[in-house]
Parts: C-alpha cells; structure tokens; sequence
C-alpha cells in the first residue's frame, strides 16, 4: 500500500509521477552548438513532508547517458515557499529556493559547491549581494563548457495539455542571464 502525502507537499502534488520528454528537449547557450537530449523524471514522495526526485537525461541518437541530478523538493509549512535540494553527476550540489503558485514552482541558486575536482566549468556560490541587479534569476544547467555559474533558475509548471514544462536559464561570469534548456514531459505514471 503507498504511504499516505504529507499534507505539507500537497501544493506540489501535480508534479508526482514518471515523466518522459516528448518531443526531445533543446539546449542552447551562447557559447554552445544547440543540442537536443531525452530525459526521463520520477518525482515521488515516501509520506514525509518532502518529495525525492531524479532527472536522468540521455543523447537522443545513442541512449549514452548524460546529465544526472537527485535530491528532494520540501516547502516550508504554511507557505508557498520552497528548497530544491538537488546532487549531480557533475560533482556539484545546489540549493534553489523559491515559489510555488497554482501549477508553477519557479526556483532560483541559493547556493552552490562542488567536489574539488570537478571539470571544468567550475561552480561557485553566488550571495543575492554580488548577482548582477539588473539581471534577476529566471531558471540549471547539464554541465557544458560555458564558463563559471552565477546563477541559475529553474521554471516548471503544467500546462493546459497536462504536461510538465521545465525552462532552465543561467548566467555566467561571461554571459548574462539567457536561457540554456526547455523541454516539455508526457506523464507515464501516476
């Protein structure tokens, strides 16, 4: 028998499930080919009040794996404020914070680190104070070649057809925020 929601998680209810990409999503960032990747998401919850994740992404022609993130999404009770606790592949963890409003959790850095040796580009922790004003957060990238992260933000939400919508923008000590991924995902399973 599956265990019971916490009710603290209940405003995040609309993201449980497998989900696959469909069509493929495309990445892009100025200092980059445009790319496309498959990516399959199990979101999910053991009773207490947070959800576990993982995002698992694949090359479109030959399945090879690429980018790996898991963790777990919490809300602070009584809010609509929430932590996305996220460890990759790649040597990095990140905390993003943010909002989640209706069928919309927009999340931005908070903080990052990173194994120490780590490939290049290397991740560094950005305070609110030394972002760049004029360029708010928007939404995390899959480790390409694009120099040091200052910020990364994350946007995903529902849309009318019932599929999950993530748009991952970023910026770097050389480019300004700019979107890097969007991908669209189909349910498979509740």
């Amino acid at each position: 028998m599956p265990p019971k929601m916490n009710p603290v998680v209940e405003p995040l209810s609309w993201m449980l499930g497998t989900w696959l990409s469909d069509p493929p999503g495309a990445g892009t960032y100025p200092t980059l080919q445009p790319f496309q990747y498959l990516e399959e998401v199990h979101i999910s919850h053991v009773g207490q009040p947070m959800l576990n994740f993982s995002f698992n992404s694949f090359h479109p022609d030959t399945r090879k794996p690429m980018h790996r993130e898991c963790g777990f999404i919490r809300l602070k009770p009584d809010t609509n404020k929430v932590a996305f606790v996220s460890a990759q592949n790649t040597g990095v963890v990140e905390v993003e914070e943010g909002e989640v409003n209706g069928q919309e959790l927009c999340i931005a850095s908070h903080s990052i680190a990173r194994i120490s040796f780590a490939k290049e580009p290397h991740v560094e922790q950005v305070s609110p104070a030394q972002r760049r004003p004029q360029r708010p957060p928007v939404c995390v990238s899959r480790g390409c070649g694009v120099g040091r992260f200052l910020s990364i933000t994350r946007k995903f939400r529902l849309n009318s057809e019932g599929k999950l919508e993530q748009t991952v923008s970023m910026a770097t000590t050389t480019q300004p925020m700019t979107q890097h991924l969007h991908v669209t995902y189909k349910k498979v399973t509740p």
